[in-house]
């Protein structure tokens, strides 16, 4: 046999990471050689692909050990989609404006200490929230959350001003929360109806939010104790008597105070929601609905596998060739 063609058994399999970077996430400040740099100094060789360009989704999931994603909420969204169920440990460098995703696994700090956390981390499994009913079209996923009210309208506002101005990330949240403000003061509520484990909840919402994570748009933090792996998903409730302490709640934040908010939280694995409007947002994306219908949520559990720094999962030690 040839041993120059084969791996002698001292030596250490080898792993392969494929690393898909959002070029303009944090305003570009981390290149791409940068990155790999940075997966290879944590024992991997390092495939490279941006999603800005063309033909990046091609992920040959039977060769790669690890997927590295680098940038913000977005960029996780992005991929997701072609990598659920499939068992393979997600790196993830948080470098968007928000890192809500990010901020729930309590994966921060720079790209070198973050990645510097791999070899001795923790996977912890990742539920999927699937939607039927929207439109007639199938089923859509979501990471992070879906809902109803002044979301979906604080969104489309932020998206009618995209262009307008460089603000930093830092800007672009104080904005978020200026206007969240004003849309709560004015927002009709509406009428919903959700049915979730048996029981029915009825009246009239300014928010609606079916959430797998703790916090949603300008860092909202709507549910602290959300775990985006336990089985569950989070429905936060507004009613309408709450919009004065809601738009205070908000005010606050803008003003850099953190005074916690009651949120009316229900826990479920399976819904459906009926809202009387027109609109609804998955996760980054307004959905306008050709008219108001009931829609079925439910979860899917663990179709996605992170490493974090702390033990919040299965503990994995020096990362194994089962889990690589």
């Amino acid at each position: 046999m040839d041993n120059d063609n084969n791996m002698n058994a001292t030596d250490k399999p080898v792993k392969n990471a494929r690393l898909f970077h959002n070029p303009g996430a944090g305003h570009g400040e981390h290149t791409k050689e940068e990155l790999i740099s940075l997966v290879e100094a944590a024992g991997f060789v390092c495939d490279y692909s941006s999603t800005k360009t063309e033909g990046w989704e091609k992920i040959e999931t039977l060769k790669t050990d690890l997927i590295v994603l680098a940038g913000g909420d977005g960029t996780v969204r992005k991929v997701a989609p072609h990598i659920l169920g499939k068992e393979i440990p997600i790196g993830l460098f948080p470098l968007g404006t928000a890192n809500n995703i990010a901020k729930t696994l309590g994966i921060s700090g720079d790209s070198e200490s973050v990645a510097a956390t791999w070899g001795h981390g923790t996977l912890k499994a990742y539920d999927v929230g699937k939607i039927g009913g929207l439109n007639g079209d199938g089923f859509r996923y979501f990471l992070e959350g879906m809902g109803y009210g002044v979301f979906p309208r604080l969104m489309k506002k932020m998206r009618d001003r995209e262009g307008h101005g460089e603000e930093t990330p830092e800007e672009n949240l104080r904005i978020a929360l200026d206007m969240l403000h004003d849309i709560i003061l004015s927002y009709k509520a509406k009428a919903c109806t959700i049915e979730a484990e048996g029981i029915t909840y009825s009246g009239k919402f300014l928010l609606v939010e079916i959430m797998n994570i703790c916090s949603i748009g300008p860092n909202l933090n709507l549910d602290p104790t959300a775990d985006p792996g336990d089985g569950e998903l989070e429905v936060v409730l507004v009613p309408e008597e709450q919009r004065d302490v809601f738009a205070t709640y908000v005010h606050n934040r803008i003003k850099g105070i953190e005074e916690p908010f009651l949120f009316n939280v229900l826990k479920a694995k399976k819904l459906s929601v009926y809202w009387e409007g027109k609109l609804v947002h998955i996760d980054d994306e307004n959905i306008p609905l050709k008219k108001a219908r009931k829609v079925s949520i439910d979860l899917q559990a663990g179709m996605l596998h992170f490493l974090v720094p702390e033990e919040k999962g299965r503990r994995i030690g020096q990362l194994s060739e089962q889990d690589l």
